[in-house]
């Protein structure tokens, strides 16, 4: 086991041994450390001319010992003693100072960010020996929003602080401050984040989704934050001085996750989760996750697995947990190179068996379009944006009852049922899994079997929600995937819904400008005149085919 962490090259071997005797020192759980503790640390680092440090554990142990530079100290993975919502660190942190002074920002940042119990820093004279020890812990959200509050300095002698009993009482008071923002103990709680180039609005209007995805993936929001900057951070995306300031914020606000708007290369996810113990995912990772949640058929589960594992395959060199809410299946963290190749190499595996599973769901599609093709049934496909409202038409199209709510992707596995239109002519109407602006690589690959149904569509129902302000991207993020597969020369007839949450004039002018027809999918009255042109349209291509 690892003793000494830190840059210990130039070091003697007497001066690494008695910094090796430091590990794991016992402390009275009364005293934020002993006298004699205090004085081996100055006198070391005077010695060494570095800062050193220990953290020490809830039982009183050190259980790292740390050495830095003349300037500063890292503090190593602790992952170990991951703290979780309401609770701190389990670990406090005490180390030397050689320019007098007390405790600087850094050491304010890695107090609030890293969520340790307490944070000190003990300053010595000219012959090593303590004089003063500056202190500071956590504090929930404040009047002055600083997330830390500092304490007069003590003098070597008096450092019986009750220290567990003030840190039990700071939690107590952290989970208190946390219960009044979470009624539900099991929700995650988020920050939104986006660093973008594009004008102010479309930024926000890309933000206002990624809040409804949020919601729709059961997350609840605490705040957003966005930046717009000629060029993104290839490092870690945005600024590492605004990065401590959202993980200060998302503290404040008893987040237990940031959530980007902008998709994370590896490398990005590893820098950031280094600077910050809360959990990062991206806005692929979130679309990924709630397609997890809402999988019901067979295919779907196939489809959504393999999208994951390809997203997080790249990812698997990671040794943090900023994969912990999507790597359940597929192995965990684990020491070391090996066990990291290990899952990746049952990632490649699994990928391989979803491939040829979906293959064979490829396969039988193929079978259901030629006994459909052979029983002479035309083909209309519903698609649209999500949350436009498709399953709700296809419910009032043909009496069923198919699961429609108001929130994004409630829809993932496509339905199918037959419609009899009033001069006796039968088709196959089926509802799609819903488009969205950027639809992740991953899945739309994985989707393709899904989405192969459209190319046999004889006619495609568009369903626009006109009462959503971004109701004309939303047509162009549609438009974009159709042309993508292919798809934009198939007959299309625009259903323009939800016509009862705008004003008749509105409706009308849309009608005009989009070429489409007004309806509410709740009420098949206003649905008579897009009936009639799918009639009309497929009457006229069966007429032309014989």
């Amino acid at each position: 086991m690892k003793k000494v962490y830190g840059n210990t090259s130039g070091l003697k071997a007497n001066q690494i041994k008695r910094l090796e005797n430091l590990y794991r020192r016992r402390i009275p759980p009364h005293f934020l450390l002993t006298p004699e503790l205090a004085r081996d640390l100055c006198t070391i680092s005077r010695d060494i001319r570095r800062q050193i440090g220990i953290l020490v554990n809830r039982r009183s142990k050190v259980a790292f010992v740390i050495v830095g530079d003349h300037k500063k100290i890292v503090i190593p993975d602790t992952r170990e003693y991951r703290a979780a919502p309401g609770r701190l660190k389990g670990l406090r942190c005490i180390h030397t100072h050689l320019n007098h002074e007390a405790l600087t920002a850094d050491d304010l940042t890695d107090l609030a960010l890293l969520r340790l119990d307490l944070m000190a820093v003990i300053l010595s004279n000219q012959e090593g020996l303590p004089q003063k020890v500056h202190l500071a812990h956590v504090m929930p959200k404040n009047a002055d929003q600083k997330p830390y509050q500092i304490l007069p300095p003590l003098n070597p002698g008096d450092l019986n602080i009750d220290c567990l009993a003030l840190i039990q009482a700071l939690e107590d008071e952290l989970a208190r401050v946390g219960s009044m923002y979470r009624a539900d103990s099991n929700k995650e709680r988020a920050l939104l984040v986006s660093v973008s180039s594009e004008s102010k609005q479309e930024s926000q209007e890309s933000m206002a989704e990624l809040r409804e995805l949020a919601l729709s993936g059961g997350i609840e929001v605490v705040g957003s934050v966005l930046q717009q900057r000629s060029s993104a951070d290839s490092r870690l995306l945005i600024g590492p001085g605004k990065l401590q300031d959202l993980a200060i914020l998302a503290l404040q606000e008893t987040a237990t996750m940031i959530i980007f708007d902008q998709e994370l290369n590896p490398s990005q996810i590893r820098s950031i989760t280094d600077q910050t113990e809360f959990k990062v995912i991206d806005r692929t990772q979130l679309i990924l996750d709630i397609f997890a949640q809402r999988a019901r058929s067979r295919e779907g589960k196939l489809q959504v697995e393999l999208a994951q594992l390809k997203y997080l395959l790249p990812r698997l060199v990671l040794k943090n947990t900023a994969m912990s809410r999507l790597t359940g299946g597929i192995g965990g963290r684990g020491p070391g190179e090996t066990k990291l190749e290990i899952n990746r190499r049952r990632a490649r595996e699994r990928i391989a068996r979803l491939e040829k599973a979906l293959h064979a769901v490829r396969l039988q599609r193929s079978q259901q379009k030629a006994k459909r093709h052979k029983k002479e049934l035309p083909v209309i496909s519903i698609i649209g944006y999500t949350n436009a409202g498709k399953s709700t038409l296809l419910n009032t199209l043909t009496k069923s009852k198919v699961v429609a709510e108001s929130r994004l992707f409630a829809t993932l596995d496509p339905s199918s049922r037959r419609l009899r239109f009033p001069r006796d002519l039968e088709v196959i109407i089926t509802d799609t899994v819903g488009f969205i602006r950027d639809l992740p690589k991953d899945l739309m690959a994985a989707f393709r079997a899904t989405l192969e149904e459209l190319e046999s569509a004889d006619l495609l129902l568009h369903v626009i929600d006109i009462s959503n302000p971004r109701f004309e991207e939303q047509i162009k993020s549609v438009e974009k995937i159709l042309a993508d597969l292919n798809l934009h020369k198939t007959k299309t007839i625009r259903v323009l819904n939800k016509m009862d949450l705008v004003d008749s004039p509105t409706s009308q002018r849309l009608e005009r400008k989009l070429m489409g027809a007004a309806v509410s999918a709740k009420t098949r009255s206003t649905l008579m005149p897009v009936i009639e042109e799918m009639e009309r349209i497929l009457e006229c291509q069966m007429t032309n085919e014989d």
